[in-house]
């Protein structure tokens, strides 16, 4: 009988007998889309061949394990090839053909990302990544000495520091509130935003999904909760845009940032603004911009020179995203979530997973602790002896081992994941 080491090397062999990508992937990842449309999401989560599709579309280094996909993920190669083709095309006349060329095709970017979105294209800016959005909403809006800023202990800590740099400045105050994780519902976390406002809250920054442990907050509720009080709610979606599906208006936001080299698969350093139109005026940009743009999202995007070739590629990642669809996406992201979760409760009582299971407000990412073994450490015990890449969660209120599988993640990588995990549990990792 192979024992668990054993077990997990005669795995890597099968998953890195991977057919390599082909000229033609897409195409018939498409077919393949077309035959699964007659069924539901969750009959499709577990369709292997279907997926294999999919994961032909990406060329990583199977010879580690890629489980921290909720820092930043691989673009499928024909949307890194579309990049590097306009790079190229750039190079050669960059001030005729980025600035003439290739700048303008933004505007289809735009339309089609607002599309997806459900806003109208005049509302959505093309940014760097979600720091870049979220940090044009927190230095651009007008507030006062005094004024309140509610956040939650568990908001990205960038976005924390750039409210903090404002208190230093202006002498507004920041007010971090907890909520238990997880929740023991969405209403829970609703009230602790409430028994924290005061005629003094200005602003409300909400994460859609924390990138700790994956819980999804409820935008709209916060929302609805924010707005009969004249509070302005941003949303960080930093990890929610193309990872489990919603719309502008399920949300009813006026602000969201997002990065898209997450889970949309779109290349490093592209994501997107999103600012109601009558809320554009009394928002700044970052970088400055002329008076007559003070009605125009365009203005978010006055930040100086910078390749086109990323957020034009940015149209062959959604293409990609919608060839999936994104119910049947989250649907699959989920089942490998619950493939190795269940499996690690199942066989031992020290394992407890922080991320809701069998629910709607869960995703891909998921947070796991054990019982006597060290957080910080579990991580590179991980990688020497598997070639498996996490990351340590080591939050003042919990802690745990993040795991974050995508599309291209195979289902014996992640079952290679939880053999290792029980591995570690009855050896150790010392």
């Amino acid at each position: 009988m192979l024992n668990r080491r054993s077990f997990v090397t005669s795995v890597a062999g099968a998953t890195l007998a991977l057919p390599p990508f082909r000229s033609d992937a897409i195409r018939r990842v498409l077919r393949a889309t077309e035959q699964a449309g007659v069924r539901s999401a969750g009959a499709v989560a577990d369709d292997e061949e279907y997926w294999s599709h999919l994961q032909r579309a990406f060329a990583p280094d199977r010879t580690l394990i890629n489980l921290n996909n909720g820092g930043v993920c691989p673009t499928p190669t024909h949307v890194l090839e579309a990049m590097v083709r306009d790079l190229q095309f750039t190079d050669v006349h960059p001030v005729e053909y980025m600035w003439c060329v290739l700048e303008p095709r933004v505007e289809f970017v735009r339309r089609e990302l607002a599309e997806e979105f459900g806003c109208d294209p005049e509302e959505m800016a093309i940014t760097r990544n979600a720091s870049e959005a979220l940090e044009i909403m927190i230095f651009g809006l007008d507030l006062e000495p005094g004024d309140e800023v509610l956040v939650t202990t568990q908001n990205y800590p960038r976005m924390i520091t750039g409210w903090q740099q404002r208190a230093r400045r202006d002498g507004i105050v920041v007010k971090e509130i907890s909520f238990t994780v997880p929740p023991p519902s969405q209403e829970h976390i609703v009230e602790r935003y409430a028994e924290a406002i005061t005629p003094r809250t200005k602003v409300i920054e909400v994460t859609h999904i924390t990138n700790l442990s994956g819980q999804i907050l409820p935008v709209r509720e916060i929302v609805e909760l924010a707005r009969p009080r004249g509070i302005e709610v941003f949303v960080d979606g930093a990890h929610a845009f193309a990872h489990f599906p919603f719309t502008r208006d399920e949300l009813d936001c006026d602000y969201y940032g997002t990065s898209l080299h997450k889970w949309l698969l779109a290349p490093i350093g592209t994501g997107f603004l999103y600012v109601r139109k009558d809320k554009q005026r009394g928002l700044w940009p970052l970088m400055a911009a002329p008076e007559s743009m003070d009605d125009n999202i365009r203005k978010y995007e006055e930040i100086g020179t910078h390749p086109a070739a990323n957020h034009n590629a940015i149209s062959a990642a959604l293409a990609f995203h919608q060839g999936i669809g994104a119910e049947r996406k989250v649907a699959r992201l989920r089942y490998l979530r619950d493939r190795w979760a269940k499996l690690l409760l199942e066989e031992s009582d020290r394992v407890t997973v922080l991320t809701p299971l069998d629910s709607e407000y869960g995703g891909a990412i998921g947070l796991v602790s054990v019982d006597g073994l060290d957080t910080k450490a579990l991580p590179g015990w991980l990688r020497r002896n598997y070639g498996i890449v996490t990351v340590p969660i080591l939050h003042p209120e919990f802690q745990g081992l993040r795991v974050t599988p995508n599309v291209y993640t195979t289902v014996d990588e992640v079952d290679q994941f939880a053999e290792a995990m029980l591995d570690a549990i009855e050896t150790g990792i010392e």
